[in-house]
């Protein structure tokens, strides 16, 4: 793809623009342009960082032909852990690599997370990541990670709000390793949360019946990946989500449900929604590609992740919630780790947990999805760019094609297909979930703040090139 063919090659064979008599910076020329309202035919004009124009015969000192590409706002990953202590292992990738790979599968924007602890403040916590990030060449943003159960603490969260964090990520598991938020704290967090108009994000499992179910583990138990599913099964996700909404209703707090992955879990917040509470909801591509088979399988270690994977229904159940609107988003929980790192060391509970994908996000839901028939079009940045924008507080800087916003742009070849092959992503890791699979749908160029930072398979941006993004808009 001849990414930039300037204005002048070009004069003789093109009518003057019939919307600007200045050439825009940028204009990308012909493409079909996809908002969550209507798809069309049309050019998008960008000057400096901005989108400037939507049109038609926009003229630019550099064009770009999309006629026959799909032309998409900038995916937003809303969801990740690039750099990030998960027990005794770190993540593979940090922001450098985690965010190139992201920018050759059209991720403009990445939401992580801080790294919180009982001892250090939010603001400490924020401070820290920054500088993690500083290598990012995508811009990000951070949810504030709340590490258990504070005392007279709340007020940090109005700290760390001033100071751009929009949403705070509670644990309702993970009591063994300290990070559960009881409801006693979930209460009076929620409290202040709602009068910040700041979002408490949850990662809802039932600590309580997980325990239980561990406890009754028979000897052998735990040299089974399948015993994975079995202590954390739907009714965890079902019961903690909707003790959350509950504390939510009371509250008035904007909810967020982490990767949800059951028939269980949505049917829970859509008893919520359709009773117009403020309670939105994900899932991620593997939970809606992947099934608990895969925890019989020789490679069943590298799949261990939490939640873990479900039943074939509990896919259904997903697709169909975000057909529905019922889901927000579509989000990674990109969490890569090597072979190494996830070699057997004979128990299901002492492997690192997560996969990777922040790459794959809109080639396997276009694919699936779209080309798949399982969602339309349009509902693709709803998903994936609107969506996460709007909850967390980056619309409309971030999120859409609008005039105005951050030319934050993503050019998309539907007819290309191609196999996912871990030896030719950019993601640092040996391992994909989807190794082998068949994609529809290519990502060719991928666009920041007016800078082509990707484009046929080269990366072309600077070291350090992204900014933090404030979540305060919402």
């Amino acid at each position: 793809m001849n990414i930039e063919r300037r204005t002048s090659r070009m004069a003789g064979n093109r009518q003057p623009s019939t919307v600007n008599r200045q050439p825009y910076d940028i204009v990308i020329r012909g493409g079909t342009l996809v908002t969550p309202e209507k798809v069309f035919r049309g050019d998008l004009g960008i000057s400096g960082e901005k989108i400037a124009a939507v049109g038609q015969n926009l003229s630019g000192r550099k064009e770009i032909d999309a006629t026959g590409k799909l032309v998409l706002p900038g995916i937003i990953d809303g969801h990740t852990h690039l750099d990030t202590p998960i027990g005794v292992s770190r993540t593979c990738d940090d922001f450098l690599t985690g965010t190139r790979a992201a920018a050759g599968g059209g991720v403009t924007t990445v939401i992580d997370f801080t790294i919180g602890s009982p001892e250090s403040s939010l603001l400490e916590d924020l401070a820290n990541r920054k500088k993690d990030a500083a290598g990012a060449v995508i811009d990000y943003a951070f949810h504030a990670e709340v590490i258990g159960r504070w005392k007279t603490r709340e007020g940090e969260f109005a700290e760390a709000v001033r100071a751009g964090i929009g949403s705070f990520k509670f644990y309702t598991a993970y009591g063994r390793l300290g990070h559960r938020s009881d409801n006693g704290f979930l209460f009076h967090a929620f409290k202040e949360l709602a009068e910040l108009n700041a979002l408490a994000m949850v990662h809802a499992e039932d600590d309580e019946i997980i325990e239980s179910l561990l406890s009754r583990l028979q000897p052998g138990d735990e040299s089974s990946m399948l015993s994975l599913p079995r202590t954390r099964p739907p009714i965890c996700e079902g019961s903690a989500i909707n003790q959350v909404v509950y504390l939510a209703e009371e509250t008035g707090v904007h909810l967020h449900i982490a990767h949800i992955t059951s028939a269980a879990g949505i049917e829970v917040l859509k008893r919520a929604r359709n009773r117009g509470l403020p309670v939105t909801g994900e899932t991620c591509p593997q939970y809606l590609l992947l099934n608990r088979e895969v925890f019989a399988g020789e490679d069943a270690p590298l799949y261990s992740l939490m939640p873990p994977l479900r039943t074939p229904a509990d896919q259904e159940a997903l697709w169909s919630a975000l057909r529905d609107g019922t889901l927000s988003l579509v989000a990674t929980d990109h969490c890569a780790f090597t072979r190494k790192q996830k070699k057997w060391r004979g128990s299901f509970m002492n492997l690192p947990y997560g996969l990777p994908g922040v790459e794959t996000l809109l080639p396997l839901l276009y694919s699936e999805g779209v080309a798949g028939g399982r969602i339309p079009l349009k509902v693709l940045p709803r998903l994936l760019a609107e969506g996460p924008a709007r909850i967390f507080g980056l619309y409309p800087r971030k999120g859409s094609l609008n005039i105005g916003g951050d030319a934050d742009i993503v050019i998309f070849d539907s007819e290309k297909e191609w196999k996912i092959s871990t030896r030719k992503l950019k993601m640092p890791t040996d391992f994909s979930p989807y190794e082998g699979r068949t994609i529809n749908g290519k990502v060719i160029a991928t666009i920041s703040r007016g800078e082509v930072i990707y484009e046929d398979g080269g990366f072309a941006g600077q070291v350090g090139r992204g900014r933090f993004v404030r979540g305060d808009n919402r």
